[in-house]
């Protein structure tokens, strides 16, 4: 069972050893990052941390716990609230910044009614986190019941001050006036009172739909105090009584035309009041006001309604509310909207940077921004560009030295997320006290602390950056570059400076030529021409990246400063590292080429073995007994499964059916309609009956062809094995539009083909049946796309997404195959708003490991890639990247390949596809030898010159003069056997 028992903890030598059925553990978080101690309950090779669910699957798994002190501690049965508050307090030891856990003790330890405890827990809370409004009332509310002296009304007076400063929450400010009224018996409590007032209102008297309550509450403040001050009826009142009246109207009077002036939702009741309530009537200036503000208020109506009907947070619609009132150009409306956003997307850290910039640049009042850059940084730690704005406004509003000195310390204990935050960061306080230094002095205690911060900071990002992310973050080492510059210009050190840049140097900055040159101008300007000479001399030496620019430098340095020796000298070392630089470069160019003819032979190699094994099996299905190969196979096999039927066949084989509706299950697709497969009438005369059976039919009106693929999609990857195909495609596309036919295409012996053709009775159903476009059918991906003629452009294809970088989508590779698109989801919109999720899978929908993910702008997506890379995901390593596809390279439509095995280039096919008589029979060495002398001027590869008869190839008197001059004749053919 669970007992507390302190003892020695072997590791770290504390007294926080714990037992967890007889398990001992240890809370100290050092100790639990070095040991991974583990529960009895986790995973057999479980390596990560202790988490609150592993102690909850305990306290689920063991209804008895004890928790007792010392030794020999016995089990107690308790009820499921005693057995998670020690949970918690165990999980808040061990992780102190668990929110969740904080929010469930503290509902644990109210519902037990431990009133001491549950102020601990909430102050606690409230130091590390900013409260939300529901956690603040209820605490107010709790100290408020208890409240029996003044003292303790003063208390809560302060636990008000500090939750009105979390987040702008009318209803806060609204029970603390209300909570203020009931104190105006004591002196001065009525002024409080108004004091408080006009503080809410300046907080939340703005708020177009909730701020109406502070005003009204105000009002009827203000009209007790009216009755208060009144003289009994029938009395007249003293003068000293007549002028206390007249302020206290002029007051109320005054609330009422403020209130006016204000877009407020029900403004219309406020202005109906006020009428009645002045005996002289509304004036006509207050009238003017009431009129503008409820122009204002028809202009906020749209952004209010919009924000009524969202889901919470709300981003989008609190952003366009921001912009319009950014443009309206009123900075009061402007804060109060911002504080409104900000309560709903408090961890949003883009917006939390708009507000803080906006307030810096227009307002630029004291307590307002410090108030806003301290909130910011409370609600988002981890931003480093919050810390660095933050230190900004603390120096350009003269904060004293501590204050910008303890928040700078926060900011490097604020956990942030890349190396290179912590060298910003460090930059910008390291700026703060070069600016505090007044250089006209030789000493200053400024200065001696600023040469401390420097050294600091290089110590700093030498050890913890660099054990915690195994990079300083300051690859160039800009902050000893700074540091260097200092010393040379304002403190005349360059004895400081060398050795700084000496330093810099040794850590692998001795290769780049910048850096070199940046040493040598530091030099130049505020060194001597001996240091710059032999600056530049080690460059020269050291420099691998553009020697040619540093021997230059060198060059045209002792052209003006050096003698002849020191000429001479200075050709002498340029000549040799040129030599040497280009003897290493032509080595790795040899290297280069020889490893890209390999690589070419490599891949020479490959294409040729694909295409023999490729000729091999089409040789084979031509040569098979009894093949009798049809027209559609053989554009599957040699377009890809992708390929669409011949649109030009279609309108062909359309035209017959249309007539003859009743024999679609008989269609063949590509041929049109068919006679029986029993008839064994010979080839020719089948193709003489079907040409005058047809012939009337086969001229169609171009106008109702367009019109046919304006209405039409093409649907094919569908599975050959789909029951009712027509039943199941209409049903899909039936909301995209009224479908006029749907036409599944099956094979000679009744077999669905796996596409079909969707015609709609209107062309604008087309663009809602292409959105259907990889959408599952059982369980394979439904290709759609638009139905083209093939034969007027055989080229045409459609690729639905973007090939170029998208810098708010990721590409992450390496996922599981079980990985789901909600497993995904959830991982992925820990680090944005997740758009869309793409996962790529293969033509049966198995997915690939592949996904797109479009987040809501580039930051998200960056910080994505930052957060996601390199992690796991069910003993998978992840590979996120931002979205660059490579280019999609396009065939070259004049000289189409002409492979060894690859087949012919295709024919134009008739009415039945193409006759078995069609197969060309020339030796496939024949064609090899003759390639060559095919190709054209242009480019193209020239069919060959033949015609058709009848559907039969290279009778006599069909070739043309160029064939018939190039032809070969029998003594050729002799000739060439013999001398084989």
């Amino acid at each position: 069972m669970f007992s507390v028992q302190p003892q020695s903890c072997s590791s770290c030598n504390v007294n926080c050893v714990r037992s967890l059925n007889h398990q001992p553990v240890c809370v100290q978080l050092q100790c639990i990052r070095k040991q991974r101690l583990k529960f009895h309950l986790l995973p057999a090779k479980w390596s990560g941390p202790i988490t609150r669910s592993h102690i909850d699957r305990h306290y689920r798994i063991h209804s008895n716990v004890s928790l007792s002190v010392g030794t020999g501690a016995v089990p107690v049965e308790h009820d499921k609230a005693n057995v998670n508050t020690p949970c918690a307090f165990l999980q808040l030891s061990i992780n102190a910044f668990d929110y969740n856990c904080h929010v469930d003790l503290i509902k644990l330890l109210r519902q037990e009614g431990k009133l001491h405890r549950l102020r601990k827990a909430r102050q606690k809370m409230s130091e590390l986190f900013p409260l939300t409004e529901e956690i603040w009332l209820d605490w107010l509310k709790d100290e408020i019941r208890l409240t029996e002296d003044e003292s303790d009304r003063e208390k809560v007076y302060e636990l008000f001050k500090r939750a009105v400063k979390d987040y702008v929450c009318p209803e806060i400010w609204l029970e603390y006036v209300q909570y203020s009224i009931g104190g105006m018996g004591a002196q001065g409590g009525i002024e409080r009172v108004r004091s408080i007032f006009e503080r809410a209102l300046t907080a939340v008297g703005l708020h177009m739909t909730k701020g109406a309550s502070i005003w009204e509450a105000y009002r009827e403040f203000e009209i007790v105090i009216l009755s208060t001050v009144q003289p009994p009826p029938g009395s007249a009142p003293s003068q000293e009584q007549q002028e206390l009246l007249n302020a206290q109207l002029e007051r109320i009077h005054t609330l009422f035309r403020r209130q006016l002036a204000v877009p407020l939702m029900d403004m219309e009741g406020t202005y109906a009041e006020y009428s009645d309530w002045a005996d002289d009537g509304v004036p006509e200036m207050v009238t003017r006001q009431y009129r503008r503000a409820l122009q204002q208020l028809e202009k906020g109506k749209p952004f209010e309604e919009a924000l009524l009907v969202s889901e919470p947070p709300k981003l989008a619609e609190y952003q366009a509310y921001i912009d319009f009132e950014m443009k309206e150009g009123d900075p009061a409306r402007v804060q109060i909207i911002f504080e409104r956003a900000l309560a709903e997307n408090c961890l949003v850290p883009d917006l939390w940077i708009k507000y803080t910039t906006y307030l810096d640049r227009q307002l630029k009042i004291r307590d307002l921004v410090l108030s806003a850059h301290e909130r910011a940084v409370r609600n988002c730690p981890w931003t480093m560009g919050l810390w660095k704005s933050y230190l900004l406004a603390l120096e350009r509003h003269g904060a004293d030295h501590q204050t910008v000195t303890d928040v700078f310390e926060k900011a490097l204990n604020a956990g942030f997320i890349q190396a290179t935050d912590y060298v910003e960061i460090w930059q910008s306080f390291l700026d703060y006290l070069r600016r505090r230094v007044d250089f006209s002095k030789e000493w200053s205690r400024e200065l001696d602390e600023l040469r401390a911060a420097f050294a600091r900071s290089l110590d700093y990002l030498k050890q913890d950056v660099e054990e915690r992310f195994s990079e300083s973050g300051d690859l160039s080492c800009t902050i000893m570059q700074i540091w260097a510059r200092i010393e040379a210009l304002h403190c005349k050190n360059m004895q400081k400076a060398r050795e700084l840049w000496d330093s810099i140097m040794t850590k692998g900055n001795a290769k780049h030529a910048n850096m070199w040159l940046e040493y040598y101008n530091l030099e130049r300007s505020y060194g001597d021409a001996s240091h710059c000479r032999k600056a530049l001399h080690r460059a020269v030496q050291c420099t691998s990246d553009y020697p040619e620019h540093v021997c230059d430098v060198l060059l045209n340095f002792e052209r003006v400063e050096g003698s002849l020796e020191d000429w001479d000298a200075a050709v002498q070392k340029t000549e040799t590292k040129i030599n040497r630089v280009n003897e290493q470069r032509a080595r790795v160019a040899e290297k280069e080429a020889l490893q890209a003819r390999q690589e070419e032979e490599k891949v020479e190699h490959r294409r040729k073995a694909k295409a023999d094994k490729k000729g091999q099996k089409k040789s084979q299905k031509v040569n098979r007994t009894g093949d009798k190969r049809k027209a559609d196979d053989e554009y599957e096999e040699e377009w890809g499964e992708d390929a669409g039927m011949d649109e030009e066949l279609f309108k062909l084989r359309n035209s017959i059916v249309t007539a003859t509706e009743e024999l679609m299950e008989t269609e063949s697709g590509l041929f049109g309609r068919r006679a029986p497969p029993r008839k064994t009438e010979p080839p020719g005369f089948r193709k003489n009956q079907r040409g005058s059976s047809e012939a009337p039919q086969q001229p169609q009106d171009v106008s109702k062809e367009q019109r046919i693929d304006e209405n039409c999609v093409f649907v094919s990857n569908l599975a050959f094995n789909l029951d009712d195909p027509e039943g199941k495609l209409r049903a899909l596309f039936q909301g995209c539009g009224t479908v006029q036919q749907v036409r599944p295409v099956f094979s000679m012996n009744g077999v669905f083909r796996g596409y079909c053709y969707v015609q709609f009775e209107d062309r604008l159903a087309v663009p809602e049946a292409l959105k259907l476009d990889r959408k599952e059918v059982d369980g394979r991906p439904m290709y759609v796309s638009p139905c083209v003629d093939k034969n007027k452009n055989p080229d045409f294809k459609v690729f639905k997404y973007k090939t170029a970088m998208e810098k708010h989508k990721i590409f992450i590779s390496g996922l599981p195959y079980t990985c789901t698109k909600e497993t995904l989801e959830d991982l992925c919109k820990q680090h944005g708003t997740v758009k869309a999720i793409r996962l790529v899978t293969n033509r049966s929908g198995k997915p690939k490991g592949l996904a797109y993910v479009e987040y809501e702008n580039e930051a998200q997506a960056s910080q994505a890639v930052l957060k996601m890379d390199g992690s796991m995901l069910e003993n998978f390593t992840l590979s996120v990247a931002i979205s660059n596809p490579p280019s999609r390279k396009m065939e070259d439509k004049g000289v189409p390949s002409r492979l060894l095995g690859a087949a012919m280039p295709r024919q134009p096919q008739g009415a039945r596809g193409k006759g078995r008589t069609q197969i060309s029979l020339l030796p496939r060495s024949l064609y090899r030898q003759s390639t060559p002398d095919a190709k054209a001027e242009n480019g193209t590869i020239s069919a060959p010159h033949t015609t058709e008869t009848d559907g039969v190839h290279g009778g006599p008197g069909t070739t043309s003069p160029d064939t018939q001059s190039k032809s070969l004749s029998n003594e050729d053919f002799a000739r060439m056997l013999l001398k084989k």
